[in-house]
């Protein structure tokens, strides 16, 4: 009786809602390599307030709060606007959009050429300094920083001048109370970005923790973690375990390339575990989020966004209704087929 009232207990506990955010960039003209142009020419020349509105409107509370790029989607010059468009909802984060500017193609915190590094280190300084103005977090995705070729980079100096922008980035959020997101990806723009898996994230970490900087985690992108071949509740689980559990970029893909799918769409007994680790490391009850990055190509935005929360909402509900008690006694001894018996049995079988 007091193990039933135990496991009735945590099924109670675990009634917590996570509060969510949406990257904006999924209401633009969805440009590719190909197709420059995007395949929603309408919309290449939408306002961020313009685009805000129509993702307040059809996703209403299904989203609390949205994320922009700094200086490109957001910033002082159309702040107001844009929160004015936001309707009560709130700005969650401010990333640095160093990718958008083609004068940091070859590099921007990492380049070694000194005017080009100090101009995108002073715009992703900014960055950090609106992000406390206006009570939002910062995300830095170095996607240019890396190589295309052997033999381009001086690696030693690309590191060191990264890591160093890194620091002072992150003492800039801590000055204004904000915390630091890095998100890793193995490829794109940069054929070879620097910091392209968790591992190289977490030298990162290491290395600014070492200089006393503490106000650094990890965003985890689930498909450029897919793309890795990384574990996404491996990987949620080891960093909830060492206080590095930031911010989720919620999606899906192929596996290959960097689709930005829906939820769930693929990769779904993944994305199933990744929900149970989410619950035992009690993510969003500190004020986490979880953050929707999705770039629906051909499909409509509001469609595709509203999908994703509500099928996140199902395997969020079938990680709810998993006896815990009973999977961590099979996963102790290692016994798979007992954990699928469960999975299973939550999903209805």
């Amino acid at each position: 009786m007091e193990r039933f009232a135990f496991r009735l207990l945590r099924q109670v506990v675990r009634v917590f809602v996570v509060r969510t955010s949406l990257g904006i960039w999924a209401f633009g003209a969805m440009a590719t390599r190909f197709n420059p142009g995007g395949y929603k020419p309408e919309l290449a020349g939408a306002s961020t307030a313009g685009k805000v509105r129509t993702a307040v409107a059809g996703l209403g509370d299904l989203i609390d709060g949205y994320e922009f790029h700094y200086p490109q989607e957001l910033s002082p010059a159309n702040l107001e606007e844009v929160r004015e468009a936001l309707g009560g909802h709130d700005v969650y984060a401010v990333a640095t959009g160093t990718h958008l500017n083609p004068r940091f193609g070859k590099g921007g915190l990492s380049s070694p050429d000194d005017a080009v590094r100090d101009a995108a280190l002073a715009e992703a300084l900014d960055a950090a300094r609106f992000a406390g103005e206006i009570g939002a977090q910062m995300i830095v995705w170095p996607g240019v920083e890396g190589y295309n070729y052997p033999f381009q980079t001086p690696y030693r100096e690309a590191w060191a001048r990264f890591v160093d922008a890194l620091g002072q980035i992150a003492a800039t959020c801590a000055d204004g109370g904000v915390t630091l997101f890095l998100e890793h990806k193995n490829s794109e723009p940069a054929m070879k970005i620097l910091m392209r898996n968790v591992g190289m994230t977490l030298h990162v970490i290491h290395l600014l923790r070492a200089q006393g900087i503490e106000n650094v985690k990890v965003n985890m992108d689930w498909q450029h973690l897919i793309m890795n071949g990384e574990n996404l509740a491996e990987y949620a689980a080891m960093l909830s375990a060492q206080g590095l559990l930031g911010h989720q970029h919620a999606n899906s893909g192929w596996g290959t390339f960097d689709d930005d799918n829906m939820v769930g769409a693929t990769a779904f007994m993944e994305t199933l575990e990744l929900a149970v680790e989410l619950r035992r490391a009690r993510y969003g009850e500190g004020g986490e989020r979880l953050g929707f990055d999705l770039y629906p190509y051909t499909e409509d935005a509001v469609g595709a966004v509203k999908r994703s929360v509500l099928q996140w909402r199902f395997i969020d509900s079938v990680a709810a209704r998993i006896d815990d008690a009973a999977l961590r006694e099979a996963q102790q001894a290692k016994d798979a087929v007992r954990a699928y018996e469960l999975v299973y049995a939550a999903l209805g079988a």
